[in-house]
């Protein structure tokens, strides 16, 4: 006696169709986010290109130094500065600004990303000579960054 089994195995439209709507659901919720990170990604890279000013200030005021005023502690550059950081700029009190470039997002392209140097009290430095640096502020509102807090990296946000 010979069998024959006639019955087709597969996954039906309907299967198909529900699988397809989930992963159409889960790109939609997980592509916004890989687009942010990636852009966190390299706002941390324009952060680093500020590093040499960042060290700069540092050191004149922690060695006693009196800061020299806006626009001459030596590090500053006025165009092309790093991939994503046009021009880098520094204040009196050496407050760090660099104009951002490169992203491809106008939300931060030709916006402005702050580091403000802090005193161990979390002040703000003020050009007074003799005080040490402890840390700096990132992305703050009030020393004039205008970069959307979403996109800037946990250590500029809070």
């Amino acid at each position: 006696m010979r069998r024959t089994n006639s019955k087709q195995a597969g996954f039906t439209i309907v299967e198909l169709m529900i699988v397809m709507m989930i992963i159409g659901v889960l790109a939609a919720i997980v592509l916004p986010s890989i687009r942010s990170n990636a852009v966190r990604a390299r706002m941390s890279e324009a952060i680093l290109a500020l590093s040499p000013c960042k060290n700069m200030v540092t050191e004149l005021y922690n060695s006693g130094g009196d800061p020299p005023g806006a626009g001459n502690w030596g590090c500053e550059i006025t165009t092309g500065a790093s991939q994503y950081v046009d021009s880098i700029s520094t204040d009196a009190a050496g407050k760090i600004t660099a104009s951002l470039q490169g992203f491809g997002d106008l939300r931060i392209d030709f916006h402005n990303l702050t580091l403000m140097p802090l005193d161990n009290t979390g002040t703000p430095l003020d050009g007074t000579p003799g005080v040490n640096v402890r840390g700096w502020r990132c992305g703050y509102v009030a020393d004039l960054t205008d970069v959307p807090p979403q996109y800037l990296p946990g250590s500029c946000r809070g």
